[in-house]
């Protein structure tokens, strides 16, 4: 998954974008091959914080990190 930035362009009656030659050859994608665009007008806020909010744990990060690596190695 690559992160690329360009412009709304007017094809006919539609809005397209154009992905730039060295993010096609990157991600090694052929025309016809299916796709995910996400977009995110450039002048808005972080994404991220709009998508999923801000999440409270009432663990701390270190002890599910542990909790999960004595799962994952400690069967």
């Amino acid at each position: 998954m690559i992160e690329i930035k360009t412009r709304i362009r007017k094809w006919g009656n539609s809005l397209g974008i154009v992905v730039p030659l060295n993010s096609v050859k990157k991600e090694n994608v052929k025309e016809g091959d299916k796709v995910s665009v996400f977009m995110k007008k450039e002048d808005k806020g972080n994404i991220l914080r709009e998508t999923f909010g801000t999440m409270k744990f009432k663990r701390t990060v270190e002890k599910m990190m542990r909790e999960m690596d004595n799962e994952l190695y400690n069967e």
